[in-house]
C-alpha cells in the first residue's frame, strides 16, 4: 500500500493524513497471503527476540530489545521504583501481554514474581509469602485475588499500587481497590502497537506515550476529526522491526483539551469509549460506516451525519439518516435519500437536523433494535 510513498515527503500530521489506514481485521489475510508477518517487519524472524500469536490469527513480533513495547512508562507513572517486586499476572501463553509487563518492569528495576493467570489460591499464597509491593494484570482479576485472600483469611497489605490493563477500569471498582489501600492507574495498548497511552497522578485522562503517534478518525473513514470529538484511535509507531502505519485500533476515544497537570506535556486522550466497528445488518445487507461516509463526501451541505436503524410497528428494520445541514429543502433530503439508496443498496429515511445536535459519541452507525 505504501509502495509509491515518498517517505521524505511524510513530515507533519497533514501529510500522515493522507496516507491509508491498516486495520487489525485486514492483518488475518494478508498474514496469511505472505506468512508470518505479511512482509511488514523490518528484520528475520531469528533476529527478533520472541514471537506471539493472538486470536484470529495474527502473530505478533517483539524485537530483541529491553522494553520493546515501552510499558516502562506506565509502569513508572502507577509508582513502581527500583527494588519492587511486581506480581505481574498478565498471559506468558501466546499473547505478549505478560512480556510487555515483564520488560517493562526490568526496565524500571523492578522483579518480578511472573504469575501469570488462573491458580488463585497459589496466588494467593505466593503473596502473601513474598510481599509482593504491586500488581500487574487486570483490574477484575486483582478484585478477585483480593476476594480469595479475604477468603483464606491471607495477608495480602503489601500490596499497594496496580498498573491495570486489558479491560475497562470501572470506577466501583477503582473505588473497591482504592478502600482496600491499593492505588491504581491504567494502561492502554495492543498486542501489536505496545503501549498507546498511560494514566498519571492526575487521573484525568490517558497521557500519550512518546513514542507513537496518535490520530482519532471519523470511523470508517481516513479523515482526522476535531479536536475533542469522538473518533477511532489510529496510531503510528516507528520501530525498527515493526513499523506500523496508521494502524487502526478499532477503539473509540477523543483528544483531552490542555495538558496533564503532572507536568508530562504530550497531548492526552479520554480513554476507551467503546468501539469503532459499527457494521450493522439491515433487511440481510450489511452497512459499513465507510457507506455513510460516501453518502456525506456527495453532498457537501452535509456537516455531519449518524444513521440509526430501529424496527417500525411491525418489526421490520426502518433505516434513517440524520443529517446536520446548512441548509433544509426538499430537494436535498430527496437527492440524500437517492444517494443512500444508491451507496447502501437499501431504502431509508432523511432526517435533518441542526449543527451541533447530534451526539458527540463516534457513532456513525446507531443500532436501536431491540429482540427482546
Amino acid at each position: 500500500m505504501l509502495r509509491d510513498v515518498d517517505a521524505d515527503a511524510i513530515r507533519d500530521r497533514k501529510t500522515l493524513a493522507g496516507l491509508p489506514v491498516t486495520r487489525k481485521s485486514d492483518l488475518i489475510a494478508l498474514q496469511r497471503q505472505s506468512p508470518p508477518f505479511a512482509g511488514m517487519t523490518a528484520i528475520a524472524i531469528g533476529d527478533l527476540g520472541r514471537v506471539f500469536s493472538s486470536p484470529g490469527p495474527i502473530y505478533d513480533p517483539q524485537g530483541a530489545r529491553g522494553d520493546f513495547w515501552r510499558f516502562g512508562r506506565a509502569l513508572f507513572a502507577a509508582g513502581f521504583r527500583r527494588g519492587d517486586l511486581v506480581h505481574n499476572t498478565f498471559s506468558y501463553h501466546f499473547t505478549p501481554a505478560g512480556f510487555m509487563m515483564d520488560l517493562a518492569a526490568q526496565a524500571v528495576g523492578c522483579a518480578v514474581f511472573p504469575a501469570g493467570v488462573g491458580q488463585t489460591e497459589l496466588q494467593v499464597a505466593a503473596i502473601a509469602d513474598l510481599k509482593p509491593d504491586g500488581y500487574a494484570g487486570t483490574p477484575s482479576f486483582l478484585k478477585i485475588l483480593l476476594e480469595k485472600a479475604h477468603e483464606l483469611k491471607a495477608d495480602v497489605s503489601s500490596l499497594k499500587k496496580a498498573s491495570v490493563s486489558g479491560e475497562a477500569l470501572l470506577p466501583p471498582v477503582r473505588e473497591l481497590l482504592k478502600s482496600r489501600g491499593i492505588d491504581v492507574r491504567q494502561s492502554y495498548g495492543t498486542a501489536d502497537l505496545g503501549l498507546i497511552a498511560y494514566e498519571t497522578e492526575p487521573m484525568a485522562g490517558l497521557v500519550v506515550d512518546e513514542g507513537v503517534i496518535v490520530e482519532i478518525l471519523r470511523p470508517g473513514t481516513g479523515d482526522p476529526v476535531a479536536e475533542g470529538e469522538v473518533g477511532e484511535v489510529v496510531v503510528t509507531t516507528l520501530s525498527n522491526e515493526y513499523p506500523l502505519i496508521r494502524f487502526a485500533t478499532g477503539d473509540l476515544s477523543a483528544i483531552a483539551a490542555g495538558v496533564s497537570a503532572c507536568g508530562r506535556t504530550n497531548m492526552r486522550i479520554r480513554g476507551w469509549m467503546g468501539r469503532a466497528d459499527q457494521t450493522t445488518k439491515v433487511k440481510g445487507m450489511f452497512v459499513h460506516p465507510s457507506q455513510i461516509d460516501q453518502v456525506v463526501k456527495r453532498h457537501r451541505e452535509i456537516l455531519k451525519a449518524r444513521l440509526t436503524v430501529e424496527h417500525d410497528a411491525e418489526r421490520n428494520d426502518r433505516m434513517c439518516l440524520r443529517c446536520e445541514v446548512r441548509s433544509r429543502s426538499d430537494a436535498l433530503s430527496q437527492a440524500i435519500a437517492e444517494t443512500v439508496r444508491d451507496v447502501c443498496k437499501l431504502r431509508g429515511e432523511v432526517e435533518f437536523a441542526d449543527p451541533g445536535s447530534l451526539p458527540n459519541d463516534g457513532k456513525v452507525i446507531e443500532d436501536l433494535r431491540k429482540y427482546d
